[in-house]
């Protein structure tokens, strides 16, 4: 079933007003902070709808609504609105990843630490020998996601484990480098708050390939998010094809 415009714009708003509170979003709070043009009352029909249709949940016993990995993914392919990167965040991320570039393993190390230092997230990337980089461990601490100690200790586990990691990456489908995964979709009962946001390069006729990205809570700030992966990405097959 097709969604009206009223209803993508309502899940558009329920999307983005959770991923700043993590709080359940209430029909009142929608109509405060976005002109729908309907009451409060049309509003609340409108996310049962939406819910029924699994775009949205209802946590617990919360009048609230929040949206689904079915909800998040609708959100991400119809309803986004990228951010432009800064100029100034790309120059600095390009000087410092072309300063590393004659050495993977070097140039690796300078995109996750770049990647967690501009989206505050838990960045790794796997190259095609299999080695696992990762940087801003420290960053999903944040997140009231990450105060479960069992969902932290399973993410950070999972870089020893490289087999964990490497099934939940190859779990992403189709032809597009850039890939959102949702971790109560990946099988693992502590993944379930989490997401992951990861592309693929590629570089030298397929010898220098891996995956670039980073793992967060589920409510990502995906326009400012996948941007940045992108960027990243692009940047280390940029600098491996110039060896």
């Amino acid at each position: 079933m097709e969604l009206t415009d009223r209803q993508q714009e309502l899940l558009r708003a329920v999307v983005e007003l959770h991923v700043k509170s993590g709080e359940p979003v209430g029909s009142e709070q929608v109509e405060k902070e976005y002109d729908l043009g309907v009451s409060p009352a049309t509003i609340r029909n409108e996310m049962v709808k939406l819910t029924e249709m699994g775009y949205l949940k209802q946590p617990h016993t919360s009048a609230g609504r929040a949206p689904t990995s079915m909800g998040y993914k609708f959100y991400i392919s119809e309803l986004m609105r990228e951010r432009q990167l800064p100029v100034s965040a790309e120059v600095s991320m390009k000087t410092n990843l072309w300063q590393k570039r004659h050495e993977e393993d070097q140039l690796l190390r300078e995109a996750v630490k770049n990647l967690a230092t501009r989206c505050q997230m838990l960045s790794l990337a796997m190259s095609s020998n299999d080695n696992i980089y990762y940087a801003g461990a420290a960053n999903i601490l944040d997140w009231p996601e990450f105060e479960d100690i069992d969902v932290t200790r399973f993410v950070l586990k999972m870089f020893d484990e490289f087999p964990t990691l490497q099934q939940i990456i190859g779990q992403a489908r189709g032809t597009d480098p850039m890939h959102v995964l949702f971790g109560d979709e990946l099988g693992y009962e502590h993944l379930h708050p989490t997401s992951f946001v990861f592309a693929r390069y590629i570089a030298h006729d397929d010898t220098k390939t891996g995956v670039i990205g980073v793992i967060g809570p589920a409510r990502m700030n995906f326009p400012v998010v996948i941007p940045y992966v992108r960027y990243v990405s692009n940047l280390v097959a940029q600098a491996l094809r110039s060896w």
